[in-house]
């Protein structure tokens, strides 16, 4: 943020002026790293984000922060399990019922490396194929051809198969049957119908709100040394940024969509970054402490400057996503709302960075699914170092 100005209600996401963050004070040189992980021994989760996961996941107060510290652990342990299966992993979830990671492995899988998964603390299922085998089906149908009728597609490690979802008024037309029949040729394939298709957030100027360029608003994603990253369809490189106040903050570096949707924009002009994802007076303003990622179904909430702060699940990772500008691959898919405006806004899981908002259908009023793109690709992409807090 500006020196000569207070942060106010409509700050973006992450330009909060240093010191003055509800989540404490943030050193403006707190290290980071490209890539965090899951600290088993953090601070508990603060009484706002507490409330949030209340009003939108439905749990009392003992069931999320049971819950966040739930999460915390499966997301530790999902990388540790997957060395261990091997050839044998055929996928992994959280399961929000039983509060642990669930990991899938083939029928063939060792009677020792079941033991060895399980004794690490995760439940076993056996499933008929691969995650390498559902990913490869996958890959194929990427190079398909998708008509705007066919909402996206992904692998499901629940259900075993690759998950096509088409809109359910169109699920008659030609060429989505056609499309289907096709995917169906790529090996195992599930079709699921969708309320309707889904659309990038970006929104016309509105006085107030976080940053723009050109005549589109967008949100503030998560800080990284030098600037700060966002979805790609708010912006092309080189394209100048302005802040809630109108100053000039910084300028696209780059920028892709589709095929990807992100982008990063370097910070000047008076401007820094800190490691703090805006709470809207929902919640406190949240630390970033590192990127792990966040198994499916685990809880996630996202900050952005339509909608605010709203709370929902990771339902499908490595998503392909139809827009009508084009497919978007390696999208995580969550039921959280968004609206007009929270693209590129912050997703995260405790203090953990998980993505940009890419895009939807639905709103905040009626309910909604809504893709991120994983902040690690992007981090890796243009070889940014995520701002991170280590106090």
């Amino acid at each position: 943020m500006r020196r000569r100005r207070l942060p106010h209600a409509a700050l973006a996401a992450l330009l909060v002026l240093g010191g003055l963050s509800a989540a404490g004070a943030v050193p403006a040189a707190a290290a980071g790293s490209t890539t965090g992980s899951a600290d088993t021994a953090a601070p508990p989760a603060s009484a706002g984000l507490v409330t949030a996961m209340q009003r939108d996941l439905g749990l009392t107060r003992e069931q999320a922060e049971a819950r966040i510290a739930d999460e915390r652990a499966a997301t530790a342990l999902a990388p540790k399990v997957r060395r261990t299966a091997g050839e044998a992993y055929a996928g992994s979830w959280f399961d929000s019922a039983k509060g642990r990671l669930t990991v899938a492995l083939t029928p063939d899988a060792p009677a020792d490396t079941r033991r060895a998964v399980r004794a690490a603390g995760a439940e076993v299922r056996t499933a008929a194929h691969t995650a390498r085998q559902l990913d490869a089906v996958k890959a194929r149908v990427d190079r398909l051809s998708a008509p705007p009728g066919v909402s996206g597609w992904h692998v499901d490690p629940v259900a075993g198969t690759v998950v096509v979802d088409i809109v359910r008024a169109d699920r008659s037309d030609n060429d989505v049957r056609r499309f289907v029949s096709r995917a169906r040729e790529a090996g195992p394939v599930t079709v699921r119908t969708v309320s309707a298709a889904p659309r990038t957030f970006a929104a016309g100027t509105v006085g107030g709100d976080p940053y723009y360029t050109g005549n589109v608003r967008c949100s503030i994603g998560f800080s990284v040394y030098g600037g700060f990253v966002t979805a790609g369809h708010c912006g092309g490189p080189g394209a100048g940024v302005s802040g809630w106040d109108g100053s000039y903050i910084g300028t696209f570096q780059g920028s892709s969509f589709p095929d990807n949707d992100y982008a990063w924009v370097s910070v000047g002009s008076g401007w820094w970054t800190v490691p703090v994802v805006l709470g809207w007076g929902t919640v406190p303003d949240q630390l970033v402490r590192g990127s792990a990622v966040a198994p499916v179904g685990s809880s996630v909430c996202r900050s952005g400057s339509t909608s605010h702060w709203h709370c929902g699940t990771v339902l499908a990772t490595n998503e392909t996503v139809n827009y009508s500008q084009g497919a978007v691959h390696q999208l995580t898919k969550t039921s959280v709302c968004a609206e007009p405006g929270d693209s590129g806004g912050s997703f995260i899981t405790g203090d953990q960075a998980q993505g940009v908002t890419s895009g939807g259908w639905g709103n905040c009023s009626s309910g909604g699914e809504t893709w991120f793109q994983p902040v690690n690709e992007i981090l890796g992409r243009y070889g940014l170092t995520l701002h991170t807090y280590t106090g």
